[in-house]
């Protein structure tokens, strides 16, 4: 048996992400909400969202299943991805995620795309409005 060795950390792998996307920081995130060119994308597990609560208005896409959402020639593709002027902004509890999956839809080609950093961790500390699941 093999054992391959990773090549880069988790924190890396973020890092380098983060190079090739916006993060929008959290306090365009807060002034974003409401706006009708913003889409704010949910990726927590749903469990987080009943425990948590959510950013108001967002839309909930299991990180699990975004590529197929977004992707429009996918049986799972979801209409909100195919939306157009609308910036849609990733988010997930501490920008781990979400700064891997804005990575992966902008490379389907979804854009403009963003995520928010520090995540929801972040919105709840700066007293962003939550609503419940």
């Amino acid at each position: 048996m093999v054992i391959k060795t990773l090549k880069l950390s988790f924190k890396e792998m973020i890092e380098v992400a983060e190079r090739d996307i916006e993060t929008m920081p959290i306090a365009e995130a807060l002034s974003s909400l409401g706006s009708a060119d913003t889409i704010f994308i949910d990726l927590r597990d749903i469990r987080e969202i009943q425990r948590d609560g959510l950013i108001p208005g967002a839309f909930h896409c299991p990180r699990g299943m975004l590529e197929f959402w977004v992707h429009p020639e996918s049986p799972y593709h979801k209409p909100i991805f195919a939306e157009q002027g609308k910036k849609f902004v990733f988010y997930c509890a501490s920008g781990w995620r979400s700064a891997l999956a804005t990575r992966d839809v902008q490379a389907l080609g979804l854009s403009p795309v963003a995520h928010v950093e520090g995540g929801f961790s972040a919105w709840k500390n700066a007293g962003g409005s939550i609503a419940e699941k």
